[in-house]
């Protein structure tokens, strides 16, 4: 099933419409739906679509020969291999209709001959550029296809007409996939598999009790979700027990610099290099508060895992491996019920309620994210400088209803936010099981306080 991704598919179809040759990057980390992406776009659309593998460059030039023979129908050459990329280009005719050609996985190819993207460059300035082609390069290891095709030392750089960058679903969109009205199931889930289409297509969310749904598919031996996590560090980085052990570190609630370095008695210049890279695959998140003027300088930066699965994994399945190599589901499983809500699903239901305010909020914040100091946080700030507003907000996932003291609270804390006074201030509140009736009549009467049950986020 395809959902979302319409900005990307506007993005390519713009590429496609445009005159003359296009060409096109594509890239983000495995699992996060770019082929998925492509073959929608190129449904109906004369393509050729080409998977590079770990193979040799041989092996790699002969399937990619085969494709081209084969699509345009080249009896002459169907025997014979050319071993020569530009020779093999040269194969493709004139088309009236703009022709698609895409290549995927690309980094293969550079990982056999260094040269490949320096050939690719002659390729696309003496053959392509000129032609009625749209080329499309697709690389999931995120850190060498910016080296690759996007940084200024490449010979690619400056031919892209375009290039994207591919992310997870917003909950908007992943929700579309698991087809259920029931918008508290949805988050739960959603704080599970995160927007990795991937990994929503092969947790069996249909399975109605959801504890039992992490068993069958994350937690039980040979479960595909199970190593997911191992299978992903070990294709991108070496000494991935060191990565491993950062990323427990912030999973278990260490998101300072420092109390990262410290907790694994390693130099904080040796955390850096490896968050660095941590970042590059997209798996780490440096996140400052939303009113910095300088995030990059900011020695506010605390560190998060960006995605939702594996941070659920490095929290409830890598502490844990021992007990689940023996198969003790059942504790393991004790343990995920105990702490779930509290230590996981509250702050992914934080990441929903600023999306809902990026997307569906009645009035438009540019700026949204959190805020912080050394004794208070803020789950939800927004800045809106060209029309002077600002947006406090707090999201409660749990069994009580908010009052009208939390908005007090709320308000005492954004006095302390560095934001121009004369910013009109809104409020929002989004609570799991509602608001007590003070809070309500309080709203009705002060139209800058606004209220969402979890009901009303879909």
């Amino acid at each position: 099933m395809f959902v979302g991704r319409k900005q990307e598919l506007e993005i390519l179809e713009k590429e496609y419409q445009r005159r003359g040759a296009s060409f096109v990057i594509i890239y983000g980390r495995r699992r996060i739906g770019k082929t998925s992406l492509i073959k929608e776009f190129i449904k109906n659309k004369p393509a050729l679509y080409f998977l590079a593998t770990e193979e040799i460059e041989d092996e790699n030039m002969k399937n990619f020969q085969d494709k081209i023979t084969s699509h345009f129908n080249l009896e002459l050459f169907k025997d014979v291999y050319l071993k020569n990329w530009e020779k093999i280009f040269q194969l493709i005719p004139e088309t009236k209709e703009k022709f698609i050609i895409v290549i995927d996985e690309f980094q293969y190819l550079t990982m056999t001959n260094k040269a490949v993207p320096s050939i690719f460059q002659k390729i696309w300035d003496e053959l392509l550029c000129n032609k009625n082609i749209m080329l499309i390069l697709c690389g999931s290891y995120v850190n060498m296809m910016e080296n690759l095709a996007l940084s200024y030392s490449s010979p690619l750089f400056g031919r892209r007409t375009a290039q994207i960058r591919l992310g997870p679903l917003n909950f908007f969109e992943a929700k579309l996939m698991y087809n259920d009205e029931n918008t508290e199931k949805n988050i739960i889930r959603y704080s599970i598999t995160g927007g990795v289409p991937k990994y929503i297509e092969m947790f069996d969310y249909k399975t109605p009790d959801i504890y039992k749904a992490i068993a069958e598919n994350i937690l039980k031996k040979g479960s595909f979700l199970y190593e997911e996590a191992e299978f992903l560090l070990e294709k991108e980085v070496e000494k991935n027990i060191t990565y491993f052990s950062i990323l427990k570190a912030i999973a278990m609630g260490n998101h300072k610099l420092g109390k990262i370095a410290s907790t694994l008695s390693m130099p904080v210049s040796s955390a850096i290099k490896y968050l660095d890279t941590l970042q590059k695959m997209d798996i780490v998140e440096r996140t400052v508060p939303v009113t910095e003027e300088n995030p990059e300088k900011s020695k506010k930066g605390l560190y998060f895992i960006k995605d939702n699965f594996l941070d659920f994994w490095f929290k409830f399945v890598f502490p844990y491996k021992s007990y689940l190599e023996l198969d003790k589901v059942e504790y393991v499983l004790d343990i995920i019920k105990n702490r779930l809500i509290e230590s996981h699903v509250s702050y992914t239901f934080e990441q929903v309620c600023r999306q809902f305010v990026s997307y569906k909020f009645p009035i438009t914040f540019p700026l949204i994210g959190k805020w912080w100091d050394s004794s208070d946080e803020i789950d939800i700030v927004g800045l809106n400088h060209e029309e002077e507003i600002c947006l406090f907000g707090e999201c409660k996932f749990s069994n009580n209803p908010i009052g009208l003291e939390l908005l007090f609270e709320l308000k005492e804390k954004a006095k302390k936010v560095n934001i121009n006074t004369n910013y009109k201030p809104y409020y929002v509140f989004f609570s799991k099981n509602g608001f007590t009736k003070e809070l309500i009549d309080y709203a009705r009467e002060k139209k800058e306080v606004f209220l969402f049950t979890v009901e009303d986020i879909s």
